[in-house]
């Protein structure tokens, strides 16, 4: 499919914040179901609580997150509050910096379509829009809450209300809102349960393991119990999931080690579609998010935790749906299991008959169409409509690089995720980077050796993929590399640092691996390491090879000390990582690269690579290899691939005195 020009192109703002899970799993399953349908469309994702709010909004979060853990009745309270129209109203009326963020948003993107996934947004636009004879755009409210409705969901007007099913959308009915606006599509679930949907299970009949997915997200005290006692089930085999708890995920594998392989813990995992899909029963909260991803992989529920407030409306619904059952309480959920399996599985089939009614995996596709239709109903921004002026309605026209041949490419090839210890998910790295115009990076977390102490050390605090979950992340690493092509040009290779720690620093080192096809197990030695990429046609990198002064941090210095072994068998050397030089690589006349380090959004003000050649992989391996045509450039704001092949000094060959920030080095070739 070929891309509109921008001026063509439908522009769709997505807004959501961090309030529980459902909102942000809402937005971002829509962006992802627009962008997998055409290329015709600009989609922004934006949480205006976070970027206005900044630490305020932190506090918030974890304040929220404390009640509804904690103090579920005090949660309950608040919830009332929000239902009520008066008082929530005087809360809007607080908002007014959130108001100006907004209005400037829309002002500067003149969108489309506004899709909101949190009920204050709708507020705001009507504020914003009060004295307008009608909004420029199309807005349509997703709601993620089922049954028990919060009514600030449907106080403010919208074009449309999509709803996750019909007993909601008989429940805004009943409210008030004509039904020509409402829209029961289902809850806008990852576009993987429809792309990856399996055979669905058979009913296990006598002597079929019975395969239970027990997703951990508070309760910890009483959790190892309750696993215990299922566990006395027979023929169940668990599949538990604990989050980014590691002190728990250490306590239940030594707990339950008894149990052998009926029993597997997985930290936190990108895979909870493939894990609903592959499991007959899934025992969790009645969270919004996994109650809806539960429907749509089939999967019969039961739930063992009601935070009061909108949980409630989705536990009522996995009942009134006939898709599970809901535990009074912990000892309740064994009874539940075993009579969902007994009598030939009688129970369980008719859950799943129930649940193949009512599921709709496509759900994040079938409301990308209707928004791409509604984007095509729009009414336009008026020119004279102007909400306020802005001193970038007075920036400079764009001026694209036009060259069909080699050119400038902006690079970071040392980036880090939640997989390990980096700050932002694989996603949110994705539109980090190519949001910011660059060409070409490499994601490369942590994968420690198990045969260290330091290491397993390392593994257990979350610091470091865990080796059950490699497969996954080259697996979630190749979806999202054909999104980062398809939607910013830019392409992603699959990296990993292959750390070996030792106890002081010329027994430690860290090696990157770059454009790895698949997973190289990390207790190799580095000379078999190196041989294994190689052989999958990747670079092998010396990452941070010499004494760090400009940042905090344990100093790798094994693979410096043992040139004599690495330098004819290393590709190149970080000679810049985060904001430090090391001087000594240069002078060794060393093939150099640049990279962030990147471990949080403030890191991307460092130093970076330039290449130029071709925006292809090989391309960009070999002039790493040769290392001509390669340079450094200090990151900073508005330096984009783009912008960089606009300046006439960089349309020819590549010479280091022509790059802005500069750094020349002995034995750097142009």
């Amino acid at each position: 499919m070929l891309a509109a020009s921008t001026e063509t192109m439908k522009k769709i703002l997505i807004l959501t914040a961090s309030f529980g899970d459902g909102h942000n799993a809402a937005a971002r399953n829509l962006r992802d179901g627009i962008e997998l349908i055409t290329d015709d469309a600009k989609v922004e994702v934006l949480d205006l609580f976070e970027s206005t709010y900044g630490t305020l909004n932190t506090l918030l979060k974890q304040t929220y997150q404390g009640l509804v853990r904690y103090a579920p009745t005090v949660w309950a309270g608040v919830f009332s509050v929000l239902d009520n129209l008066g008082l929530f109203r005087r809360q809007i009326d607080t908002m007014g910096k959130l108001r100006e963020a907004l209005a400037a948003v829309l002002h500067d993107t003149e969108p489309d379509v506004v899709v909101s996934c949190y009920p204050v947004y709708a507020h705001i636009i009507q504020d914003i829009f009060r004295d307008h004879a009608e909004r420029p755009f199309r807005f349509i409210t997703v709601v993620t809450d089922s049954i028990s409705v919060c009514s600030a969901w449907y106080r403010a007007p919208s074009d449309l209300f999509v709803v996750a099913n019909e007993p909601t959308a008989d429940v805004l009915a009943e409210a008030g809102i004509p039904k020509h606006r409402l829209k029961a599509l289902g809850f806008p679930v990852s576009p993987v349960f429809a792309q990856e949907r399996p055979t669905p299970l058979a009913a296990p009949r006598h002597g079929d393991r019975r395969k239970v997915l027990y997703v951990i997200n508070t309760g910890k005290a009483k959790t190892g119990k309750s696993l215990e006692r299922l566990l006395k089930v027979p023929d169940v085999d668990l599949t538990i999931t604990v989050g980014r708890d590691a002190s728990l995920k250490a306590k239940l594998s030594e707990r339950l080690r008894e149990h052998g392989s009926r029993v597997h813990v997985y930290g936190w995992t990108n895979q909870m579609p493939r894990l609903l899909m592959s499991h007959h029963l899934v025992i969790a909260k009645a969270g919004g998010a996994m109650v809806q991803e539960a429907i749509a992989a089939r999967c019969p529920m039961i739930i063992n935790q009601v935070i009061p407030g909108q949980e409630e409306g989705n536990a009522r619904l996995i009942e009134k749906l006939g898709a599970g059952a809901v535990a009074e309480g912990s000892r309740e959920v064994r009874d539940l299991v075993e009579e969902a399996f007994a009598h030939k599985s009688r129970q369980w089939q008719e859950w799943s008959d129930n649940l193949a009614k009512i599921s709709r995996p496509d759900a994040a596709v079938r409301i990308a169409e209707l928004i791409l239709e509604e984007a095509g109903h729009a009414t336009g921004w008026p020119a004279p409509l102007k909400l306020f002026e802005r001193d970038s309605d007075r920036s400079p026209p764009n001026c694209p690089y036009r060259s069909s041949t080699s050119r400038v490419q902006l690079c970071d090839f040392h980036i880090h995720t939640n997989y390990s210890d980096g700050r932002l998910t694989l996603p949110e790295v994705i539109d980090f980077y190519g949001g910011r115009g660059f060409d070409c990076i490499c994601i490369t977390d942590h994968v420690t050796d198990p045969c260290r102490l330091i290491g397993k050390f390392s593994e257990l605090l979350n610091f470091t993929i865990a080796g059950d979950q490699l497969d996954e992340y080259f697996d979630v690493l190749e979806r999202e590399r054909r999104r980062a092509w398809r939607k910013y040009d830019m392409l992603v290779m699959a990296g990993l640092v292959f750390n070996k720690e030792g106890f002081t620093k010329k027994t430690s080192g860290h090696l990157l691996g770059l454009d790895l096809k698949a997973p190289i197990a990390p207790s190799l030695s580095f000379v078999e390491i190196i041989a294994q990429i190689h052989s999958q046609a990747g670079l092998a990198v010396a990452a941070h090879p010499h004494v760090m002064k400009s940042e905090w941090g344990k100093n790798t210095l094994f693979l410096w000390e043992n040139q004599e072994v690495f330098a004819p068998i290393i590709d190149a050397w970080e000679i810049a990582n985060r904001n430090n030089i090391f001087t000594p690589i240069g002078l060794k006349r060393f093939a150099f690269l640049a990279n962030s380090d990147f471990h949080k959004p403030k890191n991307i003000y460092s130093w970076k690579t330039l290449l130029h050649c071709d925006k292809d992989p090989e391309a960009i391996k070999n002039c790493i290899r040769r290392n001509k045509h390669v340079s450094l450039t200090l990151y900073r704001d508005g330096m984009s691939g783009e912008a960089l092949r606009a300046e006439p000094r960089l349309a020819g060959p590549l010479a280091p005195e022509g790059l802005p920030l500069k750094l020349a080095l002995p034995g750097a070739q142009a």
